[in-house]
């Protein structure tokens, strides 16, 4: 019994830690998608605004996986903690 509410709180505590990862994650793609323009630069003078937009894209864009991935762990262990605080009120029901 005191194995299942210790594995119970790992979970929740690891759940936390990830899904407040993944809130700064989104927190900081709004922040960089905020500096972005949407502009096109047709002449040489903007080349270099041009050149900080597709960088910031690319951060942006390279932002994507790790936001996926954190967002799939974050529901599994939601979900698998659930099913054990489940599992653990049935056995005691």
């Amino acid at each position: 019994m005191e194995m299942l509410h210790t594995t119970l709180m790992a979970l929740l505590v690891t759940w936390g830690v990830i899904t407040g990862l993944l809130i700064f994650l989104l927190i900081y793609r709004s922040a960089l998608s905020t500096h972005e323009e949407d502009q096109i630069f047709l002449d040489s003078a903007g080349e270099s605004m041009a050149s900080e937009q597709r960088a910031l894209v690319a951060k942006i864009e390279k932002l994507s996986k790790p936001i996926t991935a954190l967002l799939i762990v974050s529901v599994t262990l939601l979900v698998a903690s659930a099913g054990l605080w489940l599992w653990q009120g049935f056995r005691n029901f």
